[in-house]
């Protein structure tokens, strides 16, 4: 009856959490300055450029090219283009382009404000303006590029980035729960109950939007579909597991479920606490995107956990034995986990115990060295993979054809009493090619200022930082310097404090969850340092392949964060999944022996949790994102390390090294 129930509840819930889940992308935003600090200048010269007649103006900039030089005809086209432009986009069409020439003869390019109140949003009008632009001489090509543009394609990659994951995930999901169960039916029960949960989660974040201040890009959003999908399967694998043991001791499937419950609940309610503790470590960061995805992750796995506890045993228990087809377990035959290849692998780590932790260490050690000497921050013209937006094509060819006209704009925001004091500033400032007072208002004078360097190279770094100091010393905190080259700098230096802040703290939380689950203090100093040393394994093997392999021009700032939140929290998750059985073992065995019978039992289930979980991450490789590419690649790596070298090997080589000890201080100490 009760099983019965819970479904009816769930029905009824899902019914609800489809229409919220269906609200999620009304409030996903992509912004610029959603993804900036909180309190950095640039963020702060956004909200003010806000306030200035006709708000936060776009910026198109439109270059063409004959690669073997320009013929007669082609200089009448980009004047009829740019007329095209201006008509559209609130400009005065009888005003004459400044067209520049580059210095070959190959390209001509002109800049074009848009008037807020003459467009819609970004994406249409980049889509727009290429279509006007498409009445050309042939042989003549026209990029549409700047920084409305860049936004725009991004915004277009992420708009298809949630349909394409959702699907891609499920059915990497679905073939490896095949391929693990070996049922024509079993492996629909998990993959039913983690897309409710999908779902639910969805829901759940946007009904907490409409109560709490946090930001939801679509990074988070996507992280949402792949932790859920990821974790929810990992419950559902260990549980069934637990379960199938369950009944070959309880003839009624309801009670070897609440057996199963029992059992394996406690492990899976620590591991999820781990996650959601980890994820809410990042609200202390500064960065809106990384703070923002603490709260949406900690929701997904909180509605999962719900879902996985619930629902997920219900669906189990009213279908029966029969859902184990072909496989179905019999009341009264015993298991043989003690004949297994696990069974093998503890009888050799016991044998050989102090090898079997050095030298896996040893080997992460020599792949974290793969940090040093890694490239820069990822430049924004090198975002994204496989693909080259016609914006990001078009600003590589003004830095190609135009070196001396590739400097990125910079924005300083002025108070007007001082305006012309801090101009008289800029314009002194070493690296500053030109600076002029644009837009103004009753707070806020905007100083458009063109740096000598190219966009994000060392000298325009410099420049950004000198113009910073020296306008303070004229204006103090009433002047503000931003544009897309100081909010890149911002970004960076952001997610290196955010680093430093964070990632301590979050090895603080797991610690105390760990200590309070097994009633001891040596053992989570050994299972956080062994992920800690994965997480270093992981971060310089991927750093090699990132820029050996796959090219990539540099790492993402915020993917070093990111990655050790998942693979700290979701690594130490199957230690908890191991060490609670092992604990468990360990008090009617001792220590080695309990050691040996919990990886024997644990081994084959958790090893297939981790496959499922890195290969769900790893469909983030899949998208057209460098940053997303990175974290997908980074931490299913990193889990495959953990799972299959630091927790078949390491940890229960450390554990049986230790022996009693590891329980320290808690009774089991003395006894085991």
């Amino acid at each position: 009856m009760v099983p019965w129930l819970m479904l009816a509840v769930w029905t009824g819930l899902v019914v609800a959490g489809f229409s919220l889940a269906g609200k999620l992308d009304s409030v996903t935003r992509d912004g610029q300055a959603d993804y900036l600090p909180a309190s950095a200048q640039s963020t702060k010269v956004l909200q003010a450029e806000a306030e200035l007649p006709g708000g936060e103006n776009g910026l198109l900039v439109v270059v063409y090219e004959r690669p073997d030089g320009l013929q007669p005809g082609d200089r009448e086209a980009v004047v009829r283009g740019h007329t095209e432009l201006a008509k559209r986009f609130g400009n005065d069409p009888a005003t004459p382009p400044e067209i520049i020439d580059s210095a070959d003869g190959t390209a001509l390019m002109y800049a074009l404000p848009l008037d807020r109140e003459a467009i819609d949003e970004e994406a249409r009008a980049t889509a727009e303006a290429r279509d006007l632009l498409a009445d050309r001489p042939n042989g003549l090509n026209a990029y549409v590029t700047g920084p409305t543009a860049l936004g725009a394609d991004m915004d277009e990659v992420f708009d298809a980035v949630d349909a394409t994951l959702m699907l891609a995930t499920a059915v990497v999901v679905a073939i490896l729960l095949i391929l693990t169960y070996r049922s024509p039916l079993l492996w629909l029960v998990p993959l039913t109950a983690v897309g409710v949960a999908a779902i639910m989660s969805m829901g759940v974040v946007y009904a907490l939007t409409q109560i709490f201040d946090f930001t939801v890009t679509s990074m988070s959003s996507a992280l949402l579909i792949v932790l859920v999908f990821g974790a929810g399967t990992d419950y559902a694998l260990l549980l069934v597991s637990r379960y199938r043991e369950e009944l070959h001791n309880h003839e009624r499937p309801i009670d070897a479920m609440l057996a199963a419950l029992r059992g394996a609940g406690p492990a899976i309610l620590a591991s999820a606490a781990t996650v959601v503790a980890g994820l809410l470590c990042l609200l202390a960061a500064d960065l809106n995107s990384t703070s923002g995805l603490g709260p949406v992750g900690a929701a997904g796995i909180g509605s999962t956990l719900l879902v996985m506890l619930t629902l997920f045993p219900a669906l189990l228990v009213v279908l029966g034995r029969r859902v184990f087809w072909p496989f179905v377990p019999r009341l009264g035959v015993e298991t043989h986990a003690s004949g297994s290849r696990w069974a093998r692998l503890g009888e050799l780590v016991a044998r050989r115990r102090v090898v079997s932790w050095a030298v896996p260490l040893v080997i992460l050690g020599g792949l974290a060295l793969g940090t040093v000497g890694a490239s820069g921050s990822l430049p924004q013209l090198d975002q994204f993979a496989r693909s080259t937006p016609e914006s990001v094509a078009g600003a590589k060819l003004i830095e190609a054809r135009y070196p001396d006209q590739s400097g990125q704009p910079l924005t300083v925001m002025s108070r007007p009493d001082q305006s012309r004091e801090v101009l008289a500033a800029v314009e002194s400032t070493r690296g500053v090619a030109e600076a002029e007072i644009g837009r103004t208002s009753d707070d806020w004078v905007e100083i458009s200022v063109i740096p000598v360097d190219s966009p994000e190279s060392a000298g325009e770094t410099a420049t950004i930082k000198r113009l910073r100091e020296h306008v303070h010393e004229v204006a103090g905190e009433a002047v503000l310097v931003g544009g897309p080259s100081a909010e890149r700098l911002d970004e960076a230096e952001t997610n290196k404090s955010d680093r430093n802040l964070v990632m301590p703290l979050i090895l603080l939380v797991v610690l105390a969850i760990l200590g309070l689950l097994l009633r001891a203090i040596v053992a989570p100093l050994v299972l956080v340092a062994t992920v800690v040393v994965s997480f270093f394994g992981a971060l310089g093997l991927c750093n090699l392949l990132f820029e050996q392999v796959l090219g990539f021009a540099g790492l993402e700032p915020s993917v070093p964060l990111i990655g050790f939140l998942f693979l700290v929290a979701l690594g130490v998750d199957y230690n908890i999944f191991l060490m609670t059985r092992v604990r468990e073992e360990a008090a009617r065995h001792g220590t080695v022996e309990g050691t040996k019978r919990g990886l024997a039992v644990t081994g084959g289930v958790i090893t297939s949790a981790g496959v499922v979980l890195a290969a769900t991450f790893a469909v983030l490789a899949t998208l057209p994102l460098v940053m997303l590419v990175e974290i997908g690649i980074l931490v299913a790596v990193g889990v495959l390390i953990d799972t299959l070298l630091v927790r078949s090997i390491v940890v229960p080589a450390l554990t049986m090294s230790l022996g009693s000890r590891i329980w320290w201080p808690s009774k089991l100490w003395r006894t085991g």
